[in-house]
């Protein structure tokens, strides 16, 4: 199944390149990677690591969307997910415009009911029915708040725009997600809640994670730790803390710092033997399994494919929500196909797929797993062309 030549990561890097006036050349001397992967990449018989996008995206200064293509627009107006998306971004605008008259909102209790409920579909990866369902929610929040402020009414909201974050992402739609977390902030101030500050710089230090800027993630995640520490002892506080600490290892991962890896995993899951599975706390899955799962991530990243291969053997993902276990197939497909097992990386992206569609057609590792697929297989396996299809690949 041959990619498109017009449509794959390597195709985009090209015209990118050309653009800027670079030889594949010079390009690898301004990225710091070898010329004959420029080169493979570019051909489409090399897959592009999110490492390599990265260093690609700051020798050409472009955004890491503009390599791997999100959003997928032509696949989201299949989906009839493209309008939504705006809907959620005038909502998101009327933070500080205080209560609307026309509202009458439920009660904490509701509120917090729905918001609460609205994460859980996120999580399990119905992202249709959450976008369409948050904007009225978001309103409604906002003008509550205004009307009934307490702690308790700015925490509901900014669970919402964490849920419009999550959508954001998942969705590819980098500038709305910043816009999420810049009003997530602005209601955990208005909520004196030192916790969800310190959860924004962790997603602030994901979304640099995916831009490549790995240094300024690691100061994000830095200025995490250090707000979470004037958060009052609880569950909420440890497992923010422990999250924060993986999200450090993967950016130290991906910067190639292993040994600041190890660091913070160990951290984290010493917090976790603590906390135990606290996956529905702040819905950011932490527990020894998550633990686990990011283990075999940072093991990705730093080239070692076979040792995260055998360390994803041993996990028992249990009952962790569908879009976590979705991530981790995704994760996993990518260390098998480098480790030189396309079946079983081929076999993980089904599973993904299984556990979590509507993320999976969305993201950008999966598709370029694909990619790297297609380079390897000279017999396609049986409904490989009909899974790339359903990319839009």
């Amino acid at each position: 199944m041959p990619t498109p030549p017009e449509d794959h990561t390597g195709a985009r890097i090209r015209r990118l390149r050309v653009l800027r006036h670079l030889t594949q050349m010079g390009l690898a001397e301004r990225a710091h990677v070898s010329y004959s992967l420029v080169a493979k990449v570019e051909q489409g018989a090399t897959p592009a690591t999110p490492a390599f996008i990265g260093a690609v995206a700051r020798a050409l200064s472009v955004s890491t969307a503009d390599i791997t293509g999100q959003p997928y627009v032509d696949e989201l107006r299949t989906d009839q997910l493209d309008g939504l998306i705006n809907p959620v971004r005038e909502a998101l605008d009327v933070y500080d415009l205080g209560a609307d008259p026309d509202i009458q909102p439920r009660s904490l209790a509701d509120l917090d009911t729905a918001a609460e409920q609205l994460c859980s579909t996120i999580r399990e990866t119905n992202i249709k029915k959450a976008a369409t369902e948050l904007p009225s929610l978001i309103y409604e929040v906002t003008t509550a708040a205004y009307l009934t402020p307490s702690d308790d009414m700015w925490r509901v909201l900014a669970s919402t725009y964490r849920s419009a974050y999550d959508i954001a992402t998942k969705l590819g739609y980098a500038d709305l997600a910043t816009t999420a977390l810049d009003r997530l902030e602005w209601a955990a101030v208005r909520a004196s809640d030192a916790v969800l500050s310190s959860l924004r710089q962790y997603l602030r230090g994901l979304a640099y994670l995916r831009a490549a800027q790995y240094r300024t993630g690691k100061r994000l995640i830095g200025v995490g730790l250090a707000s979470i520490g004037q958060a009052d002892a609880s569950l909420p506080r440890d497992v923010v803390t422990g999250q924060l600490h993986l999200g450090a290892a993967i950016l130290a991962a991906r910067d190639q710092r292993e040994d600041d890896a190890t660091g913070h995993l160990s951290e984290a899951e010493r917090i976790a033997e603590r906390t135990g599975p606290a996956e529905r706390v702040l819905w950011v899955s932490f527990g020894p399994t998550n633990v686990r799962i990011h283990r075999v991530s940072a093991l990705t990243e730093l080239n070692q494919y076979g040792e995260a291969c055998t360390a994803a053997q041993s996990i028992q993902l249990g009952a962790l929500p569908p879009s976590r276990i979705g991530h981790h197939h995704a994760d996993v497909a990518r260390a098998q196909l480098w480790a030189g097992k396309p079946d079983a990386a081929y076999a993980s992206l089904r599973r993904a797929r299984a556990a979590a569609p509507q993320q999976t057609r969305y993201h950008p590792m999966v598709r370029q797993t694909m990619e790297g697929l297609a380079s390897h297989y000279r017999n396609v396996p049986d409904n490989f062309s009909n899974y790339a299809a359903w990319l839009g690949m």
